[in-house]
């Protein structure tokens, strides 16, 4: 116990001078529902009856609130709107931290603004109506365009249960498919990690809490941005109450165990890097942490299913998808329970912030997965109109630990930007029939304008520049990642038209989106290293990313309407071994990556071989 003592004065000391940092209140928007009538926002939120005064109504005069209208049309839905207008309003508070951040813009995004719906090209009438997608191989959904005043997109926020976005699927493409040898199903990348060795960890190792205190504000400092679902402001309370359990027991055990496990972690860079005769860094924290969640697994609590989304970031850091879906099912039936007898608005603030960010958490981890992986539903995504978005855990009378913050603009942004791709995939790639090229013109369009307003409306202090620089910011290299990779699946579908039919590269409007998506998947690897900077959250979901932007690069380089918009063939060729030695460092690390990596080994091979045999390579 002298280790334990030792480590609890270090983590409890005021040595440091740091003093605690008084937050200004915010004052809570609950997630609206969504009705037809024409009401401002805050009136939705509270469920009073708006007078529709513009350009402000009464009861927004009376809160001196942001009035603001949803107007009929195709648009963003009223839950990213708030979501965004909490990012701007974060960021408004927290200026006097950042005296030379420049201010944030303070409107929140309309689409009044966006791009009109017109499906104008410049091919004949025969080639747009004769030729189709054909997209019934791959799974697209068959759409028409909306027509005005259709009011907002319902019901598109969550993964559809089948879908086309994995890489996989991209094999059964024309010239994608000739770059591999054999026939890939779909399911593999899930067949090959339940057919994986179990996770065997040894729960009786000695810990060694000489380091606590460095790992406790590594935590805060590199891993809580990503996650924000641990308060720093009664941190203090939590390792004392583990530190009197000899973390033997309880939820709060676990949580000091597995913040000690992240936080070592985090300390160590991208985990593809350790090598593999060595244990994951921060695993003997992480196995003590395991030993007690079957006794927290039978809790229907809060503070249990924390326990659970810790445990899971620590699952997707050493790859470990299935084990990590596993957990979260039970804990997303958990939370439905919790959410249906404890409605968070009902709740005391502490509790309500914490559920909150517990919920967004899981369901963010369960949209990443259905992403990838066939899996089932679990229905966690019912409660995402009745949860509220978070605004700050609020500072107790305790020393605030070091390196400690309440970080949320990643944490909202990721929010935002996760509906919008699960809208992508429910509006572009859910199973369906065919449909003509046509009707992709005003999805496209709308998704891509919002996916603009996403970034526009992010604050300063992470808004990323559209500049090939590389970034010191994590936080703006991981959200500039996810942004590009959002752009080249909306622009995707026009790939597959030009591969299956090369007249229509000749059309200028398709050739531009060809150009657009392109461009997104050369930007996600042109510095395959930036992919380090979320190597917590993502490595998995980056890895098969990589997968994806390179088999479509790949196959574009074999169309002679497409090579004309790619860089020259001798940098797509260092592109190309760049992503493939990156991919098969992570080979090691799972089943699912290491045939990831195989496959573009074969297909970088079989590559140069069309492209001499077409005559378009010496």
């Amino acid at each position: 116990m002298s280790a334990v003592s030792q480590s609890g004065s270090q983590i409890n000391g005021s040595g440091n001078g740091s003093q605690s940092r008084k937050r200004q209140s915010v004052d809570g928007v609950e997630y609206p529902r969504r009705r037809a009538t024409i009401a401002c926002e805050v009136c939705r939120s509270r469920k009073s009856r708006c007078d529709g005064s513009r350009p402000k109504c009464r009861l927004c005069i009376e809160l001196n609130a942001d009035c603001i209208y949803r107007e009929p049309g195709i648009k963003l839905d009223a839950g990213d709107k708030l979501i965004l207008e909490h990012l701007s309003r974060i960021e408004s508070l927290l200026q006097t931290a950042l005296p030379k951040s420049p201010a944030a813009s303070s409107n929140l995004p309309m689409s009044s603004g966006s791009p009109a719906m017109t499906n104008a090209t410049n091919l004949s009438e025969d080639v747009l109506r004769g030729p189709t997608l054909n997209l019934s191989n791959v799974g697209l959904h068959s759409l028409n365009p909306f027509p005005a005043g259709m009011g907002t997109w319902n019901g598109f926020s969550s993964m559809p249960k089948t879908h086309s976005t994995p890489a996989l699927h991209l094999l059964q493409w024309p010239k994608i498919s000739e770059l591999v040898s054999r026939a890939y199903n779909p399911q593999l990348l899930l067949q090959l990690e339940l057919a994986r060795t179990p996770l065997q960890l040894n729960t009786s190792l000695t810990l060694d809490l000489s380091n606590t205190a460095a790992y406790v504000q590594a935590f805060f400092e590199r891993v809580n941005v990503w996650y924000a679902c641990v308060n720093p402001y009664n941190w203090t309370s939590y390792y004392r109450t583990a530190l009197s359990q000899g973390f033997r027991s309880g939820a709060e055990s676990c949580i000091v165990l597995l913040v000690l496990a992240l936080g070592c972690a985090s300390t160590r860079g991208s985990i593809s890097r350790i090598t593999h005769d060595e244990d994951p860094p921060g695993m003997s924290y992480f196995s003590a942490a395991w030993g007690l969640l079957p006794s927290l697994m039978t809790r229907t609590t809060m503070l249990s299913a924390q326990c659970m989304i810790l445990t899971a970031a620590y699952l997707f850091y050493i790859v470990r998808p299935l084990e990590a879906w596993t957990l979260l099912s039970s804990t997303s039936m958990k939370l439905q329970l919790l959410l249906t007898t404890n409605p968070p608005a009902m709740l005391p603030t502490a509790s309500r912030e914490l559920s909150e960010r517990v919920y967004w958490n899981a369901l963010l981890f369960e949209s990443d997965l259905l992403a990838e992986l066939d899996l089932p539903h679990s229905g966690i995504v019912s409660f995402e109109e009745t949860v509220g978005l978070p605004c700050g855990f609020e500072e107790e009378d305790e020393e605030v630990v070091p390196g400690g913050r309440d970080d949320l603009w990643y944490f909202l942004a990721e929010i935002a930007l996760r509906r919008l791709l699960n809208r992508v995939s429910n509006l572009i790639y859910s199973k369906g029939t065919s449909t003509a090229i046509s009707s992709l013109a005003p999805i496209v369009a709308e998704l891509d304008y919002q996916l603009t307003r996403w970034y526009e409306s992010l604050p300063i202090p992470v808004q990323f520049p559209h500049s090939r620089i590389l970034l010191q910011n994590p936080v703006q290299t991981v959200l500039r990642l996810r942004y590009f990779a959002c752009r080249a699946i909306i622009f995707r579908p026009y790939i597959l038209a030009v591969l299956e039919n090369e007249r229509l590269g000749m059309d200028s409007t398709i050739r531009e989106n060809c150009r657009k998506c392109l461009e997104a998947c050369i930007r996600q690897l042109e510095h395959i290293t930036e992919h380090h900077a979320g190597h917590m959250p993502y490595l998995w979901q980056g890895a098969l990313s990589m997968v994806s932007q390179s088999l479509l690069l790949m196959g574009a380089t074999m169309s002679p309407s497409l090579v004309s918009l790619l860089p020259p063939p001798e940098q797509m060729d260092v592109i190309f071994q760049d992503v493939i030695e990156e991919v098969e460092r992570y080979a090691p690390l799972a089943p699912s990556l290491r045939l990831g990596s195989e496959i573009l080994w074969e297909a970088e091979e079989r590559r140069q071989v069309y492209l001499r045999n077409a005559g378009m390579r010496p």
